[in-house]
């Protein structure tokens, strides 16, 4: 039985995670899936999105990826996703989005037990090495090698968290993922939108941190690199004060759900000295003042990734003999 890669027409084991918010558009997407991996446009508003898609067809005849966060996603994001060959979603109860190849991301083995009974062509394993948002609390390989053992021999799983060079993409196929995953390297690209400093911070960085400090619309843990915001409330406690916590899991039903006109002039007003702190990143174009006041989203491999380089180029490297 062909693997998924293959009856998605995908030559490499290189899968570009979709970062959310405008970080990963269409000309990140593109470059990867020319390369011969599976580029995959982020979640934005789903006009946009279908834009971003029809951007990327035109750069590649390729297969292209979107993908959806779950708690986000309209009845307008699920048709403007069919336009993709692959659909990803993470963030929920797993649920096929629609017609194209579906593929969940899990956290955890009854997660991806979830996802396979409810009809998903495929999983994604997510270790807690993960940047952005973590849904994994265990290890990748770890969680790789339970997901295996519980899921049936030959079901596609693709494995995210922790993952930067060649070995750590061979260690992967030889534990049985189909493909890996990879966010944080691709961050550090030259199509990537994320903004020029935050590239910098990334590439000198040492450390990250598992928090909830930026959740506010989102309520859910993440794994950023340090700035002021965290250097101020996370001293005592790596996930955050209590009470901020608690704040934003109580209004983030409602925040999440704030027109994008209101959320963007909220970003743009947010400080680190003010304790309303969301999960928007600061683009290239945008978002100066989210360098030290909002998430700088990193995974854990972040210590040994020292450059900027093309995305193409980081296919071919990351991609084991």
């Amino acid at each position: 039985m062909p693997s998924l890669l293959e009856r998605l027409g995908v030559e490499l084991p290189i899968v570009q995670a979709g970062m959310g918010g405008g970080c990963a558009g269409h000309e990140l997407a593109a470059a990867v899936s020319e390369a011969g991996g599976l580029g995959t446009v982020g979640i934005v508003p789903p006009r946009l999105m279908a834009a971003e898609i029809e951007a990327a067809r035109a750069l590649t005849g390729r297969p292209i990826a979107v993908n959806l966060l779950l708690p986000f996603t309209t009845r307008r994001h699920r048709e403007a996703a069919q336009e993709a060959d692959a659909v990803v979603t993470f963030w929920g109860r797993p649920d096929r989005p629609g017609a194209a190849a579906w593929i969940h991301q899990a956290g955890s083995v009854a997660e991806a037990r979830l996802a396979h009974e409810a009809g998903a062509d495929g999983v994604i394993v997510q270790g807690v090495e993960a940047g952005g948002h973590v849904r994994g609390e265990t290890p990748a390989m770890e969680l790789l090698e339970r997901v295996r053992a519980a899921l049936p021999d030959g079901f596609p799983i693709w494995l995210a968290g922790g993952i930067a060079e060649p070995a750590d993409v061979r260690a992967g196929l030889d534990g049985g993922a189909e493909a890996c995953v990879l966010g944080t390297r691709f961050l550090a690209s030259d199509e990537c939108r994320a903004h020029r400093e935050y590239k910098r911070r990334l590439i000198a960085g040492a450390e990250t941190l598992l928090t909830e400090l930026f959740g506010l619309g989102w309520p859910a843990p993440h794994r950023v690199l340090p700035n002021e915001a965290t250097r101020r409330w996370c001293v005592r406690r790596p996930r955050g004060p209590a009470a901020i916590r608690t704040f934003n899991r109580l209004t983030g039903p409602l925040a999440s759900r704030m027109p994008a006109r209101a959320q963007d002039f909220l970003s743009r007003a947010q400080r680190s000295s003010v304790p309303l702190l969301g999960p928007q990143m600061a683009l290239e174009d945008r978002g100066e003042n989210l360098i030290e006041a909002g998430p700088l989203y990193a995974g854990e491999t972040v210590a040994r990734i020292a450059d900027v380089r093309a995305a193409a180029e980081l296919v071919g490297l990351l991609t084991p003999p």
